[in-house]
């Protein structure tokens, strides 16, 4: 298996950035196209040049993405932007999409969490569908990992209740991590709290960058005020931090949270 983070760290001409998606590895996404191709067993592997060689199997072409250096997101301003920025969104058809509103306030209010903020990256990674499942794995209401979900003790991420929980736990460790920058939080459920290190900020993928902007845009216009998480008061941005400024240099103890580095490269799959 190649190391990615490797080839992309020593290599300045084009490399092969592969990953076929049994194991969990770092994908850093660099400017240039990136395509996702698929063997006919369903394997999936994202590279920047034609397969060849060991990989010329790899023949149905699923998605291509160009990923431009950006300064969208410099760090500056705290990573915030104003409430009106994200515009409005419409809300959602699904029959679900207040079926699991006591599962977010319970799960909310144990690890002090906005459940606001929670419907809305539900919206954005599953539509409400507890079935759902992206190419890479990621599995349920809030799209876990199955790295993610072992990481914070999540027995079945088919369980709306059991996903729901695992997610609260990992959007408060990512708010502790980023000194409650809310924005900064929910790039880094997207693509890596290490990516949002890398780059001080919301990293310049294009997936990472609508992620974020349909996250809060949801976040503001949908469920800021939505009655039926009303059991639950609080703002993503009104908790506080025992620490001060700057992105913290924390230690944890597992490499499972590679896992959600490849969630950006695939969001458009999902």
């Amino acid at each position: 298996m190649i190391n990615v983070a490797t080839l992309v760290t020593r290599c300045l001409s084009p490399v092969l950035l592969t990953t076929v998606v049994l194991s969990s590895l770092p994908i850093v996404a660099q400017a240039g196209n990136i395509t996702i191709y698929k063997d006919e067993s369903g394997k999936v592997l994202l590279t920047n040049v034609n397969p060849s060689g060991n990989f010329d199997q790899f023949t149905k072409k699923v998605q291509v993405n160009y990923y431009k250096s950006s300064k969208l997101y410099d760090g500056s301003n705290n990573g915030y932007s104003s409430n009106n920025d994200y515009g409005s969104s419409a809300a959602s058809n699904s029959g679900t999409r207040n079926a699991y509103d006591s599962y977010i306030r319970d799960s909310a209010q144990r690890h002090g969490v906005d459940p606001a903020l929670m419907k809305a990256m539900m919206h954005t990674e599953s539509a409400f569908n507890p079935n759902a499942r992206s190419p890479v794995g990621a599995q349920g209401l809030m799209q876990l990992m199955p790295a993610t979900a072992r990481r914070f003790k999540v027995n079945n991420p088919w369980n709306p209740a059991d996903n729901i929980e695992g997610s609260a736990k990992y959007i408060a460790w990512l708010m502790r991590r980023f000194d409650n920058r809310i924005e900064y939080a929910v790039a880094g459920y997207n693509a890596g709290e290490g990516n949002v290190d890398k780059y001080g900020g919301i990293p310049p993928f294009k997936e990472t960058q609508n992620y974020v902007k349909k996250v809060m845009s949801r976040y503001h216009s949908l469920y800021k005020n939505d009655s039926g998480l009303s059991g639950a008061s609080m703002s993503a941005s009104n908790q506080t931090s025992n620490t001060s400024g700057g992105l913290k240099n924390v230690s944890y103890g597992t490499s499972s949270n590679n896992a959600s580095y490849t969630n950006s490269a695939y969001a458009a799959l999902r």
